[in-house]
């Protein structure tokens, strides 16, 4: 029985030497030390030894089992070792190696446009005001002194959900749910960025979708100069400190009076060109002072407050300031459009 235990554990230990993966060291483990291993079998026979050969046989049985465990755990050890060393080695980094640039994209420029104007306005004591897209006609139409039956309810230019729910065709909603919301209180100073809808036609000028930039200030004292000096400094400070601003009488249900604002063409510097038709002037937007009839709707007393508001559109004047000659080019997601801006 010992010289059997002898040759088990030389078999093993020599087996031992020969295995190279995980697999094969398991397969050892269950042969000598499972419960229907050799060892195993050994144990089970001693019910023939005298009485005098047991303690010694099963001292040897545990010596050889503790000598193949160690054995084992050691092989296992080594095993899991030259498994980590080839990982490593297949994913070895050669840190001198140059890195691999990524392309980093640029900001939009509508989205330009509109921070700078922000920019313009928050330095004039405005604050930014936002509402909803998805507007109530009472906000989009009737407060802004539009009656039911105004031309610009016509359902070929808006986008109606319902009778009285539509996407908003301009951002004055915000201006009406701010007076609003300030229940008579001033001043009131704000711009309104954000997108609008109308049913139009997409060509290089027109959109059924574009950005606008309103603005609106009510306080006492409020007079048409004020307009005209707000209006001259942000084309100053969009277009440059020698810009000059023309203002037209025009007409808008909100206000009253109107006025389109015209800058000197930057392309031509007033003398006349292609794009200002020979004229000098490029219209950016329209304003005027805030109708009495959209003050009362809006919690104010005309009698003791005035109010001027203002609105552009901001791919106007991002196609003006950067030479932009088609508005679809803002939506067409052109990588090669958007790229010149990385420069701006």
């Amino acid at each position: 029985m010992q010289s059997r235990l002898q040759e088990l554990k030389q078999a093993a230990m020599s087996r031992l030497g020969e295995i190279s993966d995980t697999q094969q060291l398991q397969e050892l483990r269950v042969k000598y030390l499972g419960k229907k291993g050799e060892l195993t079998e050994i144990l089970r026979g001693m019910g023939s030894l005298s009485a005098e050969e047991r303690p010694v046989v099963g001292q040897l049985v545990n010596e050889v089992r503790g000598e193949l465990e160690a054995a084992i755990a050691a092989k296992q050890t080594a095993l899991n070792q030259a498994a980590v060393e080839a990982k490593l080695a297949a994913e070895s980094l050669d840190v001198t190696l140059p890195g691999r640039p990524l392309p980093s994209g640029t900001m939009h420029p509508l989205s330009r446009i509109i921070e700078q104007a922000e920019d313009i306005f928050i330095g004039l004591g405005f604050e930014v005001a936002e509402g909803p897209e998805v507007e109530l006609d009472h906000f989009n139409f009737e407060m802004l002194n539009l009656p039911k039956d105004h031309p610009a309810r016509d359902m070929q230019d808006s986008f109606y959900i319902t009778e009285e729910i539509l996407l908003r065709t301009q951002t004055s909603p915000v201006q009406a749910r701010t007076m609003l919301r300030k229940e008579g209180k001033t001043p009131v100073k704000i711009i309104c960025p954000g997108k609008v809808y109308r049913r139009d036609d997409d060509d290089a000028t027109h959109s059924h979708q574009f950005t606008q930039i309103e603005g609106l200030v009510v306080d006492r004292g409020i007079r048409m100069s004020d307009l005209k000096g707000t209006l001259l400094t942000f084309a100053r400070q969009m277009f440059g400190e020698d810009q000059q601003i023309r203002l037209r009488p025009s007409f808008f249900p909100f206000t009253e009076p109107s006025v389109e604002v015209d800058i000197q063409c930057i392309f031509c510097g007033g003398d006349g060109c292609r794009t200002c038709k020979q004229t000098g002037w490029i219209e950016i937007l329209g304003a005027g002072m805030v109708h009495p009839r959209v003050l009362e709707m809006g919690g104010y007393d005309p009698r003791e407050v005035s109010g001027f508001a203002f609105g552009m559109g901001v791919e106007r004047i991002a196609m003006l300031k950067y030479g932009i000659e088609d508005i679809r080019h803002f939506y067409t997601n052109d990588v090669r459009f958007l790229r010149q801006f990385n420069r701006v």
